[in-house]
């Protein structure tokens, strides 16, 4: 993080050293049409280009077991321990940073300054809730002084979702919606009242992550943003929209259809949970086989011949390979199942009765969501398997979760982590028979950055080493 944290300080310095050795009036000479830096907007979208690396992974997909290798399985058997997280800072958390330390001196030309800030802020947000969740203890609050702190300490969980819980709590008091549109907007063109609801669901799924470690400070939380209002339609989706063009394409699009890489086929787990409920979803999620029905392949294991052996498992949905197939980031459904498992822990009022309310339109919206149509929700729902059992509910909103999130890994194996359903087993050969519960820091914090990754990794809330094993703080036993 050192290296690329100072590259970064001394490319926005250099403008202003050479702005200072001239004696003319610099605006004078400014080309309107070519701005010498980025707009507050412009920065925003930039951050926005890197969220469907978020959920369109190589990696990702693997740890709640979405998705088997064809071939090559090295990432379904968990080789690789310790990621790089310093793409996330240099990249889009360093312009969002750049939004915040402007502040008030952003141009309202794009929109009023106080909405930038206010998305700047959520997105922060978003991301550093990412990073955290898959590392636990990361640096934030000296993770952009450059070069006056070169080795940011490691702020620990617990303090950055405090911290972030105040950074959505700002952004959602200071937006303003009367004439509030701003531009550049990738993700909802500038309509405010979507980034409104969406700080308030975010707030809302990381407030029930602390269920098992702090569930008062997650109930008070959580009661809060619900008050404050999170998504009420589908439209509110947080979802990012490709397009049909090279430049701005889905990642398995590019996988499948540039690469010719059939590679990755649903796991034998995800169609399992599926299959036997006759869960209208697997269209989307697979492809079907040419002699009907659906067949995941078994985690972590390729198939023994490619050519014969491909055809025999369900590849990935076309649909969601699909070159503008657009990424779900944050949606109604999910937030609907959230707000189930509030009821049913006392969170919010209702008891079972409102959870099975929620529990049930959740599962509506998600077949809606990915089939275009819910006429088939009422027969799944039916199903005695996943008709709402009062003594079986958390283990079914955690199940449709984890089916509903797909094929967003990271998030699906947060949620996996904090309440272990569905039930994933994993071959003795892979891991040591165990399921990953964080990712490594990256291989060089432990020389550039060796005081602050020493204190970091002594500190693991529940001892271990830098491993795939050792939990988060939010991950209690």
């Amino acid at each position: 993080m050192k290296n690329k944290f100072l590259k970064y300080m001394f490319i926005a310095l250099i403008p202003a050293a050479v702005s200072s050795c001239t004696k003319f009036d610099d605006s004078y000479y400014q080309n309107p049409n070519k701005p010498t830096e980025a707009s507050g907007t412009q920065l925003i979208a930039n951050a926005q280009l890197f969220l469907p690396s978020l959920s369109s992974s190589a990696y990702g997909v693997h740890y709640p077991q979405y998705l088997s290798l064809t071939t090559y399985t090295d990432n379904t058997r968990f080789l690789t321990k310790n990621f790089d997280f310093e793409t996330w800072y240099v990249g889009p958390l360093m312009n969002l940073e750049e939004v915040l330390k402007k502040g008030e001196t952003l141009s309202a030309v794009d929109g009023p300054v106080v909405n930038q800030i206010a998305i700047a802020k959520i997105l922060k947000a978003f991301f550093l809730w990412n990073v955290t969740d898959r590392w636990g203890d990361v640096p934030m609050s000296e993770a952009f002084k450059g070069i006056e702190i070169p080795n940011p300490k490691y702020d620990k969980q617990e303090d950055i979702y405090k911290a972030l819980f105040k950074l959505l709590d700002e952004a959602n008091t200071s937006i303003v919606l009367t004439n509030g549109t701003i531009k550049n907007d990738i993700i909802y063109k500038g309509d405010m009242s979507k980034w409104k609801k969406l700080a308030n669901s975010i707030h809302m799924l990381m407030a029930l992550r602390l269920s098992k470690v702090n569930p008062t400070l997650g109930k008070s939380e959580f009661a809060k943003a619900y008050q404050a209002g999170g998504f009420s339609t589908m439209k509110d989706n947080f979802s990012y929209p490709h397009l049909n063009q090279a430049a701005n394409q889905n990642f398995w699009y590019n996988s499948f259809s540039t690469l010719g890489r059939k590679w990755y086929a649903l796991s034998k787990p995800l169609v399992d949970q599926m299959a036997p409920f006759n869960d209208p979803r697997l269209s989307v999620y697979g492809d079907s086989l040419a002699t009907g029905g659906y067949a995941g392949l078994e985690f972590g294991k390729a198939v023994p011949n490619p050519d014969v052996d491909i055809p025999k498992v369900s590849l990935l949905g076309s649909k969601l390979r699909a070159q503008d197939a657009p990424v779900h980031l944050t949606t109604y459904a999910q937030l609907l199942l959230a707000q189930a498992e509030a009821a049913k822990l006392g969170w919010l009022p209702g008891g079972d009765a409102q959870a099975k309310t929620w529990y049930d339109e959740a599962i509506k919206q998600s077949i809606l969501q990915w089939t275009d149509s819910d006429e088939k929700a009422e027969a799944y729902l039916e199903e005695t398997a996943i008709a709402y059992q009062p003594a079986k509910a958390l283990e079914q909103i955690a199940t449709q979760r984890w089916i509903h999130v797909f094929p967003y890994g990271y998030e699906g194996w947060a949620e996996w982590r904090r309440t272990g359903f569905p039930k994933l087993m994993i071959a003795s050969d892979i891991n040591n028979g165990k399921m990953p519960r964080r990712d490594g820091y990256p291989v060089n914090e432990a020389v550039n950055n060796k005081a602050s990754y020493d204190a970091a990794v002594s500190a693991f809330p529940y001892g271990g080493e830098d491993n795939l094993d050792s939990r988060v703080w939010w991950d209690k036993p």
